[in-house]
């Protein structure tokens, strides 16, 4: 095993039991052989558009999805299987989540206490809420009474109170100001330069692009491509995959040069490549399985890529 390797997803698929008229149930797919690593030292941000499953990969590794839910592959953290009874020894410790709701927080209890939990002191929430420009009196609120901003703050220094080894943030930046939702990224980045990994979820490439190691996008419930940031940068001529050309050159500092269609719900696809039917180099061997494999320094679905 790689020695900076944190968290490894492996040919991870979530479906979901859900019935069909009255009587009829069926399993939706809606993860589909997905594979991931973050490594100590890097930040590695998955990005995409609404829909495309991001936020149920987040689910998958905090053992967060509903009953209803079926989970096949392997997650490990610094390879070792993580089960339940792992993740209670690491969760609020080695592992950190930044969940994308806010409804995380107890509606019953200060958001000071539940941010020091049962191991932190109350100057390490002091200080992390002076970092986060939360005034001492947020301490003693409730959420109820926090703005849409300062409940994501409350999160993100809950999440920061262990300097864990392992962050997962749930699109961690919405509700905050472009100037906050940076300094918010900068120290992730600063935890990945001391060591730390970062899963960062996000459909906001532009911030992604200013603290990422490497981008992983998503499309229609899988990883189709994993590149360096800089492969990403100046139109992404450097990348693999179509569809991550055409996200980027989708950008509005790249005028906005939209591809005809719609990403498909991920529930619904089937064999072969989910993007063939907007992709202008499909051919019928699309139509087959296609595994991710290595390319130029980075890794990609898609026969066609060169």
């Amino acid at each position: 095993m790689n020695e900076k390797n944190i968290l490894k997803v492996d040919n991870l698929s979530v479906s979901f039991s859900m019935y069909k008229g009255f009587f009829k149930k069926e399993n939706l797919e809606v993860v589909h052989s997905l594979s991931l690593e973050v490594n100590s030292g890097e930040v590695v941000a998955v990005v995409g558009s609404s829909g495309s499953g991001k936020s149920i990969l987040a689910h998958a590794v905090m053992g967060l999805l509903p009953k209803n839910a079926h989970m096949s592959g392997n997650i490990t953290y610094r390879g070792e299987k993580l089960d339940e009874i792992k993740r209670s020894e690491l969760l609020g410790r080695k592992i950190s989540f930044v969940p994308q709701s806010v409804d995380y927080l107890d509606p019953v209890m200060k958001v000071g206490k539940q941010v020091q939990g049962v191991y932190s002191t109350k100057k390490r929430q002091e200080d992390l809420f002076g970092k986060y420009h939360l005034d001492k009196n947020v301490e003693e609120m409730y959420p109820f009474q926090l703005s849409g901003g300062m409940a994501r703050r409350v999160l993100v220094s809950s999440a920061m109170m262990e300097s864990p080894e392992l962050i997962i943030a749930d699109e961690p930046t919405p509700g905050l100001s472009v100037e906050m939702a940076m300094e918010t990224l900068n120290h992730f980045r600063e935890m990945a330069d001391n060591g730390a990994g970062v899963l960062l979820i996000t459909h906001d490439i532009d911030l992604a692009l200013n603290v990422a190691d490497k981008i992983a996008v998503f499309y229609a419930g899988t990883i189709i491509e994993i590149a360096d940031t800089r492969d990403f940068i100046n139109g992404g001529i450097e990348l693999r995959h179509p569809y991550s050309r055409a996200f980027i050159s989708a950008l509005p500092q790249n005028e906005f040069r939209a591809i005809e269609g719609v990403q498909p719900y991920a529930g619904i696809v089937k064999d072969g490549c989910s993007f063939a039917n907007r992709c202008p180099k499909a051919t019928d061997k699309c139509c087959g399985e296609i595994p991710i494999r290595s390319l130029r320094s980075g890794k990609v679905r898609c026969i066609n890529a060169t």
